[in-house]
This record gives C-alpha cells, sequence and structure tokens, in this order.
C-alpha cells in the first residue's frame, strides 16, 4: 500500500476532497471480509436544502424544475462569487474538484439554485417549531421532526446519546421502481447497484442509532419484505455484533399480493436486536392464534337459556401454548332473575332493546317505559324486534341496567345477543359487568377479536411469568394491514392516501415485548411515514397509565408522480405548493393531531372504535401531547459569532425530558424552568447555583463556557442528582455533525 499512500499524497495537494475519498475507499477495501457482506458504499448521499440561502463555497445543483442549459448541466457545482443584486443577482460557478479550470465556470440566477449538503459536510442543524397540541396536563411532548433522518439522526446524538429505549424502523423496502431516492434521485427497480445503495442508506443510520441506544438495555426493530431481509439480517449481525438478533415472520394479508408463477406473499418479517438486558417480555397471546369464527352455540330452551348465561361464554374457545385452554371471558344475562326484579321494583330498568330481525344485532335501546304503560304500545323501528326483559312465562321482569348504560356498553362492544333466532325473534341479551370491562382495560383480559355485531372476544390473562414466551410466527387478525393500517388511516385523515401503512394494533404488539414493562420508555422512528409507531405509543400509554414518548422522524418528500407535476408547473422544494403535499405536511402531522384531538383535519369528530386490547371511539383521541418541528441549517457566520441559541432549546428542552416550558433565548445570566437550567454568563454561576438547589424538579443543568475547567468547579457545586451538561459559546457547535459518509 505503500505506493498507493505516496499516489493520494500527490493527490492531495491539488484536489484534496478527491483524495480524501480515495483513502476512505481504499481503506473499506482493505476491510472487507472474505466472507459476509460486502457491498459498494458509494459516494456519501446528499440533501438539497431549499430554504438556505446561498454563499460563497456551498454546493449547488438547479432547483426541481429549472431547465438545464448548454454550459450548466444536472451536476453539482461550487458558488465562488457573486455579480449583481436583487432578482437579477447571480452566483459565479465551477465544476466541483476544477476550482481552477476556467473552462468550466458558468453563471446562473441565484434563485435557479439550490444547496446541496453532502453527508461529509460539516453542517450545523438547528430545530424550528412549526405547532403543537396539547390535551395531556404536565405529561411529556412526543416530538415530530420533518427533516432528512441522517441528519436529524446526528443532531439527535446531542441530546440523546445512549438515552433511547426501542428504536422502531420501517425502511423502504426496495421492491417497486422509484420507491425510494439516493443522492436526491429515484432508485429504479433494473438499477445494478440497486441493492448496495439500499445498504450503503442502511448503515450510514444504523451506525447513527447506535449511538442512541442504551448499551445496557434496548431494542432495535426492523421490518422489512423478502427482497432484502437476507442482506438486512447480515447488515444488522456486522453492525451489532455484541447484539442477539432473532427474526419473526408475520402475516399481514391473508388475501395475499398474487405473484404469477410464485408463492403469493402474506408476510413481512421483523428483526428484535437486543442490547446488553433487554428480553422480549412474555404476553398473553403466543401470536400464532388467531382464533375463529363464531359458531352456533345449542339451542337453549327457556329457563335453560338463561341458566346458561353464567356458565356458558358462547364461542370462546381459545387455545393457548402447549395445548392448554385459555379462560375465556364470561358473559352473564342482562335480565334480573330473582323475584325482587319484577317490573315496578325499579326505576328506569324496564325498557325494549331492538334487534335486527334478520342478523340478530342490536339495532338500538329505548328508552325506559313508565309503569302502567302497556309495552305493545311502544314503536318498534322498521325491520327490528323489541326484546323485554321477560320471564319464559311472559312475566315481565327488570333488566339489570338502565338504558344510558346500555347504550354506553353497546358502543364498547360489551352488550350483545347471543342465540339469535330469527324464526322466534327471540335471544339472549348478554353483557359484560363493570368488574370484567375494568379488567379490559387494565390489560387483566386481553380481547383477541370481535363478533360481526362488534362485541368483543378475549380470554383472562395469566401471570407473565407463566406465560409461554410468544412465537416467532405471528398471525393476528389484528395485524391486517387493510383493516388496521389503511382503514384507521383514512377514518383520521379522511381524502389522503399513504401507500401501505403498517397495522396501528400490529406497530402496537411489536413494541409491547420490549416496553411493555418500561412505562417512561423513549421510542425512537427515524423512518416515520405516516407516524403509526407514536399512534401505538400513546394506545399503551392509555392501556397502563404510563409515560412514554416518541420522536419520530420523517421528510417531506412528494411522491414520483407528484415531484414530475409540481415540477412541470415550475414548482420545486422549498415552495408552499410542493411542500404542503409532502408527506410530513400531508400525512403525519394531520395523523397525530387526529389521533390526539379525536377530530379529523376536517374539524369533524374521527369516526370507528379502536379495537382489540384497548376499545373506546376514536373520537375521544388520547391525553398526550405533540410538538412538530422542522430541521434547519444554521449559518456558519452566525454560529462563530455565538449566535443562534434559539436553533438548540429545542434540543435542550427534549434532553431534559420534552415537558413544561422551554427555555427560548438566552439571557445575560441565567434562566431556569421546570426540568432544566441554563447559566449563560459564568459570572452569574454562584446565583445560579443557589437557584438550582432551590429547584426540586430539575433534572439537567446546563452551563456555557469554553473553559473545560470553570465548567468543573461549577457542575461540582451542584446537586449530585442533577445531570450537567457543557454548552460552548458558539451554541450551534455543541451539535455541529462532520459526517464522514
Amino acid at each position: 500500500m505503500s505506493r498507493l499512500t505516496d499516489l493520494l499524497a500527490q493527490l492531495a495537494e491539488s484536489n484534496p476532497a478527491l483524495a480524501e475519498d480515495l483513502r476512505r475507499e481504499t481503506l473499506a477495501l482493505n476491510r472487507r471480509r472474505p466472507f459476509g457482506l460486502n457491498f459498494e458504499r458509494h459516494i456519501p448521499e446528499s440533501v438539497q436544502l431549499p430554504n438556505r440561502r446561498v454563499r460563497q463555497g456551498d454546493k449547488v445543483v438547479l432547483r426541481p424544475g429549472v431547465k438545464p442549459t448548454r454550459d450548466l448541466s444536472g451536476q453539482t457545482w461550487i458558488v465562488t462569487g457573486f455579480e449583481g443584486s436583487g432578482k437579477k443577482r447571480k452566483a459565479k460557478l465551477v465544476v466541483r474538484g476544477d476550482l481552477d479550470s476556467p473552462d468550466e465556470a458558468a453563471t446562473r440566477l441565484v434563485t435557479d439554485l439550490v444547496v446541496v449538503a453532502e453527508f461529509r459536510d460539516p453542517v450545523y442543524p438547528g430545530l424550528r417549531s412549526t405547532g403543537s397540541v396539547t390535551q395531556g396536563a404536565g405529561k411529556h411532548y412526543h416530538v415530530v421532526v420533518n427533516g432528512e433522518n441522517f441528519h436529524v439522526l446526528d443532531a439527535l446524538s446531542f441530546a440523546f446519546r445512549e438515552a433511547v429505549d426501542c428504536i422502531y424502523i420501517d425502511p423502504p423496502y426496495n421492491t417497486r421502481e422509484k420507491q425510494w431516492k439516493y443522492n436526491n434521485d429515484y432508485v429504479d427497480s433494473d438499477d445494478l447497484y440497486r441493492h448496495s445503495k439500499w445498504l450503503a442508506m442502511m448503515e450510514r443510520r444504523l451506525v447513527l442509532a447506535k449511538a442512541l441506544l442504551r448499551p445496557d438495555d434496548s431494542a432495535l426493530i426492523v421490518t422489512i419484505d423478502e427482497k432484502e431481509h437476507l442482506r438486512l439480517g447480515l447488515l444488522l449481525e456486522q453492525t451489532f455484533p455484541e447484539a442477539s438478533i432473532q427474526m419473526v415472520t408475520s402475516v399481514i394479508s391473508a388475501k395475499g399480493a398474487i405473484r404469477r408463477g410464485q408463492f403469493s406473499r402474506v408476510e413481512e418479517h421483523i428483526f428484535y436486536v437486543l442490547f446488553g438486558e433487554a428480553r422480549i417480555r412474555p404476553w398473553v397471546q403466543n401470536m400464532l392464534d388467531i382464533g375463529r369464527e363464531s359458531e352456533a352455540d345449542p339451542v337453549l330452551e327457556d329457563d335453560a337459556e338463561n341458566a346458561a348465561d353464567n356458565a356458558v361464554a358462547d364461542e370462546m374457545s381459545m387455545s393457548k401454548p402447549d395445548g392448554e385452554t385459555a379462560q375465556p371471558i364470561e358473559w352473564l344475562g342482562l335480565r334480573r332473575r330473582e323475584p325482587s326484579g319484577v317490573r315496578g321494583a325499579r326505576k328506569n330498568q324496564f325498557f325494549p332493546i331492538f334487534v335486527d330481525a334478520t342478523t340478530g344485532v342490536i339495532h338500538s335501546v329505548g328508552d325506559a317505559v313508565q309503569d302502567g304503560i302497556d309495552r305493545e304500545t311502544v314503536k318498534v323501528p322498521k325491520g327490528t324486534v323489541a326484546v323485554w326483559p321477560l320471564k319464559p312465562d311472559g312475566d315481565e321482569m327488570l333488566w339489570g341496567l338502565t338504558p344510558d348504560a346500555v347504550r354506553k356498553n353497546l358502543a364498547g362492544g360489551y352488550v350483545r345477543v347471543n342465540n339469535w333466532k330469527p324464526a322466534t325473534g327471540k335471544g339472549t341479551i348478554q353483557y359484560l359487568p363493570s368488574g370484567t370491562i375494568k379488567k379490559i382495560r387494565n390489560g387483566e383480559i386481553v380481547v383477541t377479536d370481535r363478533r360481526k355485531d362488534g362485541s368483543v372476544e378475549g380470554t383472562l390473562a395469566t401471570e407473565l411469568d407463566s406465560t409461554t414466551p410468544p412465537k416467532r410466527v405471528w398471525h393476528m387478525r389484528s395485524h391486517n394491514a387493510e383493516t388496521g393500517g389503511t382503514n384507521i388511516l383514512s377514518a383520521l385523515i379522511p381524502g389522503r392516501r399513504f401507500d401501505y401503512p403498517k397495522s396501528l394494533y400490529a406497530v402496537e404488539d411489536t413494541l409491547r415485548f420490549v416496553v411493555g414493562d418500561k412505562p417512561d420508555a423513549l421510542v425512537l422512528d427515524f423512518f416515520a411515514g405516516s407516524g403509526t409507531t407514536a399512534h401505538a405509543v400513546m394506545r399503551l400509554n392509555k392501556q397502563d397509565g404510563g409515560c412514554r414518548r416518541s420522536i419520530m422522524v420523517t421528510n417531506n418528500e412528494v411522491s414520483a408522480t407528484e415531484a414530475a407535476t409540481l415540477g412541470d408547473a415550475g414548482f420545486g422544494p422549498g415552495d408552499a405548493e410542493w411542500e404542503n403535499l409532502g408527506v410530513c405536511e400531508f400525512i403525519t402531522k394531520p395523523r397525530i393531531l387526529a389521533s390526539i384531538t379525536g377530530r379529523t383535519h376536517e374539524g369533524q369528530p374521527v369516526k370507528g372504535k379502536y379495537s382489540f386490547t384497548d376499545i373506546f371511539p376514536r373520537a375521544d383521541g388520547f391525553e398526550e401531547n405533540a410538538e412538530f418541528f422542522d430541521l434547519s441549517y444554521e449559518d456558519p457566520e452566525r454560529v462563530s459569532h455565538g449566535l443562534g441559541f434559539e436553533a438548540i432549546a429545542p434540543l435542550l428542552w427534549m434532553r431534559a425530558g420534552s415537558e413544561g416550558e422551554r427555555i427560548e433565548s438566552a439571557s445575560d445570566t441565567y434562566s431556569v424552568t421546570g426540568t432544566y437550567a441554563i447559566l449563560f454568563a459564568v459570572d452569574s454561576a454562584a446565583a445560579f447555583v443557589s437557584a438550582v438547589r432551590g429547584a426540586d424538579t430539575l433534572r439537567v443543568a446546563y452551563i456555557v463556557t469554553d473553559d473545560e475547567s470553570q465548567f468543573r468547579v461549577i457542575a461540582a457545586q451542584l446537586p449530585s442528582a442533577i445531570e450537567t451538561v457543557r454548552l460552548y459559546a458558539a451554541y450551534l457547535d455543541n451539535a455541529k455533525m462532520i459526517s464522514r459518509g
């Protein structure tokens, strides 16, 4: 290698960037293994910065939609200077790497150019709030960041190094033409380097993710299909040799994707990468048991029908691991049977329940009928039968609940008609008592499915210690991508389309196995898409009263078709017409807002109910908070002068727990808020120390100084329970990124 080293040294004198690229590639070749996963790592990725002002020394390309000229093609150029002013201001350009070649010079209107940052270039990241929603008093905020996920991950490493409990990602599957981008261009399905580009893209992000995960107890979860699952498995093994890795196969659509001459695809794969003491938490489901459709119960006559209400839990014969029979939910007859339960003994408990004459599904619940009123005079809705609390001999009794209580329970799936006989218009009205409903809500009873009438089906949970671990093949009705994904998303953001959203319940279950016993877990998803992961975290919190928080990272790309249409109309990234149709603005943000508030982007209540483990109307929303941010790229000149604090203010707030008030601007002394404090001037150190000691809710204390010894002296005076963090006077240097691709 000595000759090659000499040649690289010579090249470095004329073209340092090219020499450094070649040096890295030769080192990569030396590290390649004779066996295992070998792939081309390609040119470092880049990202366009449409809202960044063009400055001298920047790398630029033509904006999307701007037609190239003979002297300015689609390659990357360097800005060497400017001429003119205002709308006619032009940038002087040379081809990157040819700064001394006047033949390659060109000029172009600044408005035709967009800045490009390669992933090895130093950038100064910040976060700018674009809105929030608050419905959880005193709770943490979920955070959604719109930006290139590589740069966002690098920025988060300042605030969350070795602090994340779980990373869940659903990266592009690399299966269809123009599904994902590499260096701002869609990768076609016939690209010879499609697989290596995908692996290079993934490896760069997984390396950054590794720095965020808790090494002593955390999990990385990656979903994928069969096109890349073998390569992904090898990549995970090579990137995380210290981890325990398992792959789960999950049925996401029993219909299957038909492929001529091949097996029909019904599944996807889920890699669990466990670090340190992390383990799969057993649950009451073995994940392979989908239950079965309801079967007709034996015909029960007269008093035997009522006597069987407590003994028969109808069709809930679920199979547990090792052949044991799970204990089903016990449904009770709604009609009171004791002698004192006759009509007139209690107010408001004699009323009709209207049942569809054909299907046996409850249509509605009538109002209470006062004593002395003939029940036959009550108007019955067309196509229904009025069911009254009658004994077999016709004596009028009472229902066990009032009309309002029945209506409320019916909405939750806790009231049903069992053993309906259309020929006679008879059946048994059953209900779940309040104790059973409470167990469903706190997880002691697991809802495994719903009957066609909407009533719940489920089994009593056993102690977790005695539960068989889940299997590595999952087949759950709740994981159906259409009903649990597309249909739910359509209800949340009607009229807006997002391809292949994950089933909400599938993501919920996937997370449950690693953060179900961590009520304060921090969950990160840097391929957030429609925001299903945040939604699933909120459902987990509601089920056990947890305070888990999520960080969602997505970009604001538009589809290939939309990009072409917008480009033809003269619009590009940065224009409102383009940005309003991007994934983050058009899908992710409105989905998170609708999930929390229970109202769509059109202001209407979200239709339908959540199912399975926790059943309630979607319109109820969640007692949660969320804030939305855009990733910004700050001016190095401002950074060098100690400006730009507002850009890192959200990162400091997030590191301290993402709750309460945020310190938005720098002061001449210090600032203290609910969970953190910042010393801006060391001259105020004594007052700062006193204020921190007097605040019992603080978690983090930031000290701004470029002097390490000064920092240590001040930090030593603060309570040991408070984390102390040093900030440089040039604030954004704290999160400055020099990524090596």
